[in-house]
């Protein structure tokens, strides 16, 4: 059935779920995500999830972070589920990558390619612009893309320049005037502009581009699950029953990808092993009363 969380116990309940799934999400504190945290309003995976619940035209999906010439494993799965979610919930998403994620996926998903490389800003608003022109959307997400730093560049969690291989979706999420919502781990991707104090703690070049509502988790895959879990529950359906982790990195490892910290064609997220989010995804399930 259906949640309506309007009457005050009804919000209590949801709030409570909530507060459960972000402290499950950061529970391993694997890159200073614990830390980061502390500096969030509680409750916005819940507020992040009505913004999605609530979305019933077209939503825009930012995946995507370039390593070793290719694409990490993070960010793309939790993508995935986030497609399948707000397809199974009437809307309309669309995956917003560069190549050569974009070209991989495009013959089981609709696809807007971005181009890759070293832009003027003039350049990177007039791609954004075209790109809101076609879809008008009514939701953005950003799920683990790398996020502009203070000079405009992009950096991986080693501090190196990655900016000659990554697409920009930052004007996208800046220039939308919609709702938007980012997932990250690291505090170098898109939306973590919304935490900047938090960041000075962590070994990385941090990320300064903003959002409506940020989500942290210790692999940003699980953040997205988790929004799909809540929303599921929000709408009364488990749009996480069927969803198989390992098919889906396996579905990925023949396309290309690469763990994010090993890079190694494996089936991993940031080096954990696929088992580890399989045990989210029920966790998550269990949480939400569908397991």
């Amino acid at each position: 059935m259906k949640q309506e969380i309007t009457p005050q116990s009804q919000m209590q309940e949801a709030m409570k779920l909530s507060l459960a799934i972000e402290e499950l999400l950061v529970s391993r504190d694997l890159r200073g995500m614990k830390t980061v945290q502390g500096m969030m309003l509680p409750g916005y995976c819940l507020r992040a999830a009505m913004m999605m619940q609530q979305c019933t035209g077209t939503v825009l999906i930012g995946t995507g972070f370039p390593v070793a010439g290719t694409f990490e494993t993070d960010g793309p799965v939790g993508a995935i589920s986030l497609y399948r979610a707000f397809e199974a919930c009437g809307a309309t998403p669309i995956m917003v990558c560069g190549d050569p994620l974009a070209t991989e996926l495009a013959t089981d998903y609709r696809i807007h390619k971005l181009p890759i490389g070293e832009m003027d800003l003039e350049a990177r608003l007039t791609v954004a612009d075209e790109v809101l022109e076609q879809y008008k959307p009514q939701l953005v997400i950003s799920i683990e893309r790398p996020g502009q730093a203070e000079d405009a560049g992009y950096y991986n969690m080693r501090g190196e320049s990655i900016t000659p291989h990554s697409a920009s979706f930052d004007e996208i999420m800046k220039e939308a005037g919609c709702p938007s919502i980012a997932i990250g781990d690291g505090g170098n991707e898109i939306g973590m502009g919304n935490v900047r104090p938090a960041l000075r703690s962590l070994d990385i070049t941090p990320a300064v581009t903003r959002c409506s509502e940020l989500v942290v988790a210790d692999v940003s895959n699980w953040g997205g699950h988790a929004l799909v879990a809540l929303m599921g529950w929000l709408e009364g359906k488990d749009l996480l029953s069927d969803f198989d982790n390992v098919a889906i990195l396996q579905y990925l490892s023949e396309r290309g990808s690469v763990d994010g910290v090993t890079r190694d064609n494996t089936l991993t997220e940031d080096s954990l092993p696929a088992a580890d989010g399989e045990a989210m995804l029920l966790e998550l399930r269990k949480l939400t009363g569908f397991a």
